[in-house]
């Protein structure tokens, strides 16, 4: 299993180096000057450039990428152009809100979908499975940027129930949940409710139903844990996708996380920011799928890695 993760993280390593070398090159050819926004339209001439030549922005391309990679080889993520601070500590402090809205989300989906999936599964094509399919299908097909304004017109403008935006209390993470949770909860419903039919068609729960085994304890003490594993790998790779997703969530709500943070470091041409945010972006992903592979073996004791 050790081993099985190594060779993963090993893999995954080479990936990081093309999203951050991609993203290098592409934030820099990107129109725009970083110094002339910190100072202004009116700045003069020879401050620009002392500016530039202070940070670094002066040299050639291929110095400025063989200085960011040594750096990050040390562990230094650079200075935030617009903050004046380094990168690190600026990413630390908008860190804990895109994970407490990634938690949040992910909490809401599996809230919804497994008893969802459940009952369709246990009721298949009843009136309640046909409603279940729709609701699932609706949110699938409706992204997060259309569904963040309608929750905030619905609930925050019409009914005034919710904050519009920000991050002030339990009541403020409910909307940017639901928008970014949404659409694995839809997924996830279908998921389950695929899962749990193909296993309660096997023999060993018509064996257990035959033995006297109540329906609940044959369908989640045997069926559920056997579906588990197609479940763990839906929830590993979109919880992944949810990080990513956190960029357009966390803007429409005004959320002070990474994704948002990514956002204006993109705008304010601040180079080592908006690498850093997506490199720990890129981190976080990978992470997640680690503990997805780990989980594998806990769910379903047939599996080897080895």
């Amino acid at each position: 299993m050790t081993g099985f993760l190594a060779r993963r993280l090993a893999l995954a390593l080479p990936v990081v180096w093309v999203v951050v070398s991609l993203v290098f090159g592409l934030i820099h050819f990107v129109p725009g000057d970083p110094v002339a926004q910190m100072l202004g339209d009116g700045a003069a001439v020879r401050e620009v450039a002392r500016v530039r030549h202070e940070l670094g922005l002066d040299r050639p391309i291929a110095q400025q990428y063989a200085a960011y990679i040594t750096g990050l080889l040390r562990g230094d993520l650079g200075i935030s152009i617009r903050n004046q601070a380094p990168v690190w500590e600026v990413i630390r402090a908008s860190y804990p809100a895109t994970v407490e809205l990634t938690v949040a989300a992910l909490l809401f989906s599996l809230i919804t979908a497994i008893p969802m999936g459940a009952i369709g599964a246990l009721r298949r094509n009843s009136l309640s499975d046909r409603m279940i399919g729709v609701v699932s299908l609706a949110g699938i097909a409706i992204p997060n940027f259309a569904l963040g304004p309608l929750l905030i017109l619905a609930f925050s403008i019409g009914l005034g129930l919710l904050p519009v935006s920000g991050r002030a209390g339990a009541m403020s993470v409910i909307l940017p949940a639901i928008t970014l949770g949404g659409g694995l909860a839809a997924m996830t419903t279908r998921m389950t409710r695929a899962s749990l039919i193909e296993e309660l068609s096997r023999d060993y729960v018509r064996t257990a139903r035959a033995k006297g085994l109540s329906e609940t304890a044959a369908v989640f003490r045997h069926a559920f844990r056997n579906g588990l594993v197609p479940l763990i790998t839906t929830l590993g790779l979109q919880t992944g996708s949810l990080l990513a997703g956190a960029v357009v969530t966390e803007t429409i709500f005004a959320w002070p996380g990474v994704g948002r943070l990514t956002v204006q470091a993109i705008n304010a041409r601040d180079y080592p920011l908006a690498q850093g945010c997506i490199l720990v972006i890129a981190l976080s992903y990978i992470a997640v799928n680690l503990v997805t592979d780990a989980l594998y073996a806990l769910a379903d004791p047939r599996i080897r890695h080895d």
